[in-house]
């Protein structure tokens, strides 16, 4: 019989591995590696991600990273733009080449279906041979002569987002800078191309084990729902004698590694502001552990979000310099002196020291 973990057992391991019980003293690279990226098509929200993880976080750090190359912004994960180590990018980006060329495709199947694919990536990459930063749509109009019936959106896409491993370059990304897409490839940003597929599939085991240290415990399930990866069954069962069991109170199978945090469900969570489509809530299928069910729909709207007691309770906004918090239940007052202490010092943050203002309104 396997340990039953409770939902508050589930959300306080989660806080822990996610940085968000308590902010943790790791330098950026390492946090970024830790987290195995952060969820970064909205190009300022990585840094409220790592503001809410860490200590003293500069947000300069991470500038440094990115225009020093050690970070980079790049399709990945379930398709979307995250922010990886360029360690992390090279070692994993072979194993996720079948799943972007996929959904893609699944996409735009019709627009695609009478292009070859060795023949358009030959082109993409002839074009980028130039050394020149291109926006993607540059980029399609480009080789688009060659397809017409295509269309230049499915071919862009295409291009950067599975065919050629692509880099978003700063300006794009870089602390409180509005800059737009131009991509390199990887090869050309970070000096040499991706690491092959591995034969025995050591990137799928080290996805696991990266995973569960930073979401776990979890299932398979939730596993897939991360990484979009349909094809890691086989990596689990490799790495199985590793990792410890429990279930859910929906009878599902939750697997860990054994030494991992898994603390007390009593121990205090703090209040923690959320970026939009943070990975603590959309790195998983089942995410009744930190957001109730009538709330799962914030997830993927794009809605910052307020943790209290580990759980979503409010969303924010901000603009003109203030913190604004609209609760999704009634507060009391002891959680509305907590959100208007954090919220203070999210917006000194935001500002950069300009402001300091903060409103939660009545739920």
């Amino acid at each position: 019989m396997h340990h039953v973990l409770g939902s508050r057992a589930l959300n306080r391991a989660t806080l822990a591995r996610q940085l968000l019980l308590e902010r943790a003293g790791l330098p950026v690279l390492d946090a970024v590696a830790h987290l195995g990226g952060l969820q970064a098509q909205e190009p300022q929200e990585p840094f409220t991600g790592l503001w809410s993880r860490l200590r003293a976080f500069d947000p300069a750090t991470l500038d440094t990273l990115l225009t020093g190359r050690r970070v980079v912004r790049t399709h990945l994960m379930r398709r979307t733009v995250h922010l990886l180590t360029a360690d992390d990018v090279l070692a994993w980006r072979s194993r996720f080449d079948p799943m972007l060329r996929q959904r893609v495709v699944g996409t735009y199947r019709r627009e695609l279906q009478d292009v070859d694919f060795a023949e358009l990536a030959a082109a993409g990459r002839a074009v980028l041979a130039d050394g020149e930063p291109r926006s993607m749509g540059e980029l399609a109009r480009a080789v688009a002569d060659r397809w017409p019936a295509a269309g230049p959106r499915p071919l862009g896409e295409l291009l950067i987002a599975a065919l050629i491993p692509s880099v978003q370059l700063p300006p794009r990304g870089l602390w409180r800078t509005k800059a737009g897409v131009r991509n390199l490839p990887l090869s050309a940003w970070l000096g040499r191309d991706a690491d092959p597929p591995a034969p025995d599939d050591g990137v799928g085991r080290t996805l696991v084990r990266r995973y569960l240290a930073a979401f776990g415990p979890a299932a398979t399930a939730d596993l897939r729902a991360w990484s979009g990866l349909t094809g890691l069954p086989a990596a689990v069962k490799a790495v199985r004698e590793e990792l410890v069991a429990f279930r859910d109170e929906r009878g599902r199978e939750l697997l860990d590694l054994p030494e991992a945090p898994r603390p007390d469900p009593d121990t205090p969570a703090p209040a923690r502001f959320l970026p939009a489509f943070d990975n603590a809530i959309l790195g998983y299928d089942d995410r009744s552990r930190i957001i109730d069910d009538a709330h799962r729909g914030l997830s993927v709207a794009g809605e910052r979000v307020v943790l209290l007691d580990g759980r979503v309770s409010a969303t924010w906004t901000a603009a003109e310099g203030t913190v604004v918090v609209h609760p999704l239940r009634r507060l009391t007052g002891a959680e509305r002196d907590e959100l208007e202490a954090e919220g203070t010092e999210l917006a000194t943050f935001l500002s950069d020291g300009e402001s300091a203002c903060v409103r939660v309104e009545t739920s």
